[in-house]
């Protein structure tokens, strides 16, 4: 059985993200989504439990993928749920130079190798950072994230918890 392991922040989650989800899961028998708490990322806007849930709700009509949270290294969590590689996005070259060093350190680390998937142009422009910024500011949001995070994002910044 080959289990792909997608790692990320998804704070929030959205259709590059989703993108990425649904064209590994064609190739993998299994796909492992796992939300992670960045360090070196601001403060997050949604807590593991709230990116777990709006991951799954997103996800639901991918039946072959499961969300896990961790607050650990990725080669644990890789060893954890018999990862045959772990899958990351790209949007642009940029995003290229600092993935290719995180490969590079958990093969090294654990053997086990990344797959790349460069995403639609239609989605190379969206970063989570962003969306927060224009929500954040009463911006539409809409045409780039699923149903389930609109929804969490509105009241987010309605509630005032922001």
């Amino acid at each position: 059985m080959t289990v792909g392991l997608i790692p990320g922040s998804f704070d929030p989650f959205h259709n590059g993200h989703l993108e990425i989800v649904e064209r590994a899961a064609l190739i993998f028998d299994e796909i492992v989504v796992a939300a992670i708490r960045n360090p070196q990322k601001s403060e997050a806007l949604f807590d593991l439990e709230e990116r777990r849930e709006m991951i799954a709700e997103a996800c639901a009509h991918v039946k072959n993928v499961r969300i896990v949270s961790i607050s650990t290294l990725l080669v644990n969590v890789a060893r954890d749920v018999n990862a045959t590689a772990i899958v990351k996005g790209l949007r642009a070259v940029s995003d290229f130079e600092s993935e290719l060093q995180m490969a590079q350190m958990n093969r090294s680390l654990s053997g086990v190798e990344t797959l790349f998937i460069p995403t639609s142009s239609s989605h190379s422009f969206i970063a989570s950072r962003l969306l927060r910024e224009v929500a954040r500011y009463g911006g539409d949001v809409s045409p780039f994230v699923p149903p389930a995070v609109i929804s969490r994002l509105k009241d987010k910044f309605l509630d005032g918890d922001e």
